[in-house]
């Protein structure tokens, strides 16, 4: 019987788990045993008795003889090294590994001889959408995004007709209209502001006027940047020059600019600069859901808000943390989704020929593929 390891997560802030009762049940009607650490869904309002009643076992945290045993460990993010350590080898880790550069995950991996399945890299075809992590966790951040910057503004969002006056509308400026920022820009709709959307890619103009707003062309220049696999591709300074330019009169007049602009495996551009700061008004908001990977807003520091001449610059990194239920609920069918097929009279076998298995697979029993190598090793190219 195939074994799944569910644990609590190690990491800083995270509030997520990687199995709901929901998907708990599905798995084991499948034919396997799921193995839950004690409380690994507390924070996201599921209690132990939620899962105990459908099957499933609870252990105590890192408990070295169930990681020992286990076939398989779901999780959100990458557990800590020592954690690693504990697995038998030749186990399969399932989640959001960051794998970028990651030599801490590599060493691992080549230590206990495990296999690897990293979300972020699912290729982006039509087939994936289900088990596309990256999309349901962004749509969380897009629309928790303008709910704080709806609390933190000094005005109102919708236009207000009252005995004293009317109140103009915001006026929002979402920075990249990938799966993050169309939602920024439907949940900004809602609550009633004007809204403008930027993007390198000239093809996301229909959906960003379906939803109600402007969209702001991008430069005419030779390097004009678009996207390859789903991703938007790194742009080169010159086009984030021309970029820059253009958009510096509209945030200039903006109450809010939310940035979702980010490019797989590289430093985030950056699209307000310094001069551009300094034009925003003061009590309008930033919001920077690129901090962590460096950052579409000078100055933004993760998980922190700076005050700039009066610009609140809100480092919004991890949204989905923020909103635990419905982030761990949509993350665990991506995890469902991505392995049900694979899995026969309660036995997972890891199909290698699948282009989603394939493009997302960094290691098979510690032998890392050779279209991974140079990505997850420091230094290498991506």
């Amino acid at each position: 019987m195939y074994r799944f390891l569910i644990p609590i997560e190690s990491a800083a802030g995270e509030t997520r788990v990687a199995a709901t009762p929901e998907t708990v049940k599905k798995f084991i009607s499948l034919g396997c045993k799921v193995t839950i650490e004690k409380d690994a869904g507390l924070l996201a309002g599921f209690k132990d008795e939620d899962y105990l009643t459908l099957g499933a076992e609870i252990t105590s945290q890192g408990d070295a003889s169930t990681w020992s045993n286990s076939d398989c460990l779901l999780c959100v993010q990458t557990p800590k090294t020592e954690l690693l350590a504990k697995l038998k080898p030749e186990s399969l880790i399932v989640g959001l590994l960051a794998p970028y550069e990651n030599s801490s995950l590599k060493n691992s991996i080549k230590s206990r001889d495990l296999s690897a399945i990293a979300l972020e890299l699912l290729p982006r075809i039509s087939r994936a959408q289900s088990a596309d992590a990256l999309s349901s966790q962004a749509n969380i951040a897009g629309y928790k995004s303008v709910l704080i910057a709806a609390a933190s503004l000094d005005r109102y969002f919708p236009m207000l007709m009252t005995a004293a006056g009317t109140v103009q509308p915001a006026r929002v400026v979402v920075l990249g209209a990938g799966v993050a920022g169309l939602q920024a820009v439907a949940t900004a709709k809602r609550l009633g502001a004007v809204v403008y959307v930027s993007d390198i890619r000239p093809a996301v103009k229909e959906q960003v006027e379906s939803l109600g707003a402007k969209f702001i062309e991008p430069p005419e220049i030779e390097s004009k940047s678009s996207e390859i696999g789903g991703y938007a591709k790194e742009s080169s300074e010159q086009f984030l020059t021309a970029q820059r330019e253009k958009l510096s009169q509209h945030l200039s007049e903006a109450d809010v600019a939310i940035c979702t602009a980010q490019v797989p495996g590289k430093k985030a551009p950056r699209l307000i600069d310094e001069e551009i700061l300094d034009r925003m008004r003061p009590g309008s908001v930033v919001i920077d859901l690129a901090v962590a990977q460096g950052g579409n807003c000078a100055n933004t520091m993760q998980g922190q808000t700076v005050q700039r001449k009066g610009v609140k610059l809100i480092g919004a990194s991890n949204l989905p943390c923020t909103i635990p239920n419905h982030a761990s609920a949509l993350y665990a069918r991506n995890l469902l989704a991505l392995l049900e097929p694979m899995i026969d009279e309660g036995h997972l076998k890891l199909n290698v020929d699948d282009e989603l298995i394939n493009g997302s697979l960094i290691s098979q029993k510690g032998s890392i593929s050779a279209r991974h190598e140079n990505l997850i090793s420091p230094g290498g190219e991506n």
